[in-house]
């Protein structure tokens, strides 16, 4: 009876933790979009929002570009191979080009800046809040999600879909890349292909993913940071915790994205 009671009470706790962060995190981006949509903000800020876009545009890239032509090469082979069994090979840029853009362009991406940017930024905020630097901001009037929030939410806003446009590039050049060279299809057939399969529909699909993904990144990395507690080992959890939030988070929004705009039950 006892060990059900305590299992109980931690689920209850575990939940109402959920609950708690959840709204926090739904708080604070209403605040930050507020400060974001305030006359003169942005300007007054420009120095802090493009330091955020280098560390989440500039910096990502090279790893995001890696890991891009990777992920072309994989689909590639993959779906050339089953293809050449039919004898239809050379229709693999249409997959490559559909399902890069659509679908794993903005993943990728989003799981990279999770990890790369999302990590970094609770670790920094969290930080500041176990060394009471921003209880110094609130004393000083000074509101976190306009002074530290705000910039982050649109640096990531702007540079997901424009790291993701990079991404989906370097991935269908990595595909075409393994088309030519393992399937046996010229580069002019395959770009012919790409085109072909490519539609308006996919386009803003992915970037409409990568643009919500960037949201998710900046409100959940900056929510964990502040809400940090008990010191370098509070900092830790809270890096883990966006992390891992982020992955769940741009798994299920993946999903429902891809079921709003292609008209599949949700």
């Amino acid at each position: 009876m006892s060990a059900a009671r305590g299992a109980l009470t931690w689920l209850g706790a575990l939940v109402v933790d959920a609950v708690m962060a959840s709204g926090y995190a739904l708080i604070l981006a209403g605040r930050a979009v507020r400060w974001a949509s305030a006359p003169g903000q942005w300007w007054k800020r420009r120095h802090m929002i493009l330091r955020q876009m280098y560390v989440a545009g500039i910096e990502s890239l090279p790893v995001t570009l890696t890991v891009s032509i990777f992920i072309g090469f994989l689909l590639s082979l993959s779906a050339g191979v089953e293809l050449a069994k039919y004898g239809q090979q050379a229709i693999v840029g249409q997959l490559v080009a559909v399902s890069v853009c659509r679908e794993f362009g903005p993943f990728f991406t989003g799981l990279i800046l999770a990890a790369n940017v999302g990590s970094s930024m609770a670790a920094e905020l969290g930080t500041m809040k176990v060394s009471e630097e921003i209880d110094a901001l609130e004393v000083m009037s000074i509101d976190p999600a306009r002074y530290l929030v705000m910039p982050r939410l649109i640096a990531l806003a702007v540079m997901t879909p424009l790291l993701t446009v990079f991404a989906d590039f370097t991935a269908i050049l990595g595909g075409g890349i393994i088309a030519r060279t393992q399937l046996g299809v010229s580069w002019s057939k395959y770009y012919q292909n790409v085109l072909e399969g490519l539609t308006t529909k996919a386009i803003y699909t992915g970037l409409t993913k990568a643009f919500v993904f960037g949201l998710i990144i900046a409100v959940v990395g900056c929510a964990q940071g502040l809400r940090t507690e008990g010191g370098a080992v509070g900092v830790g959890r809270s890096t883990r915790t966006s992390v891992i939030v982020c992955y769940v988070l741009i798994l299920v929004f993946g999903y429902f994205g891809t079921a709003i705009f292609y008209g599949k039950a949700v």
